[in-house]
């Protein structure tokens, strides 16, 4: 089972349609609105979770931080249609290589590369 840390930008469908598809997700709109992003990154980590997020700026902040192995990121850089929340949590279900790296989702690809140092 996929442990995901949704950040609160990351639309309700969306997340719903995560749960639905048998992730175990965590909300920030619901569990703790308004932190920053370095206490939602530290969430992650403390929860051995894969942060789910549309904010560029977690790049630096996980190279920074040498996320643990269970742990990644994947960043949603694509737009966010009702119609499309299925689709995309399938994208996101259908893998299992998200810990331990920094993925981009993108209209029609998916880009990761390894978080870890050295």
């Amino acid at each position: 089972m996929m442990r995901l840390l949704v950040d609160e930008n990351v639309p309700g469908p969306l997340v719903r349609a995560l749960v639905e598809a048998g992730s175990d997700v965590s909300w920030i709109r619901t569990v703790s609105p308004g932190i920053s992003d370095k206490e939602v990154l530290a969430l992650a980590m403390k929860e051995e979770r894969i942060l789910l997020t549309f904010d560029k700026d977690f790049g630096e902040i996980a190279r920074s931080e040498r996320l643990p192995s269970k742990c990644g990121v994947i960043l949603l850089r694509v737009p966010m249609p009702p119609h499309e929340t299925v689709r995309l949590a399938a994208t996101i279900m259908a893998r299992d290589d998200w810990a331990g790296r920094f993925s981009v989702v993108e209209p029609g690809r998916v880009r990761s590369r390894s978080l870890a140092v050295g």
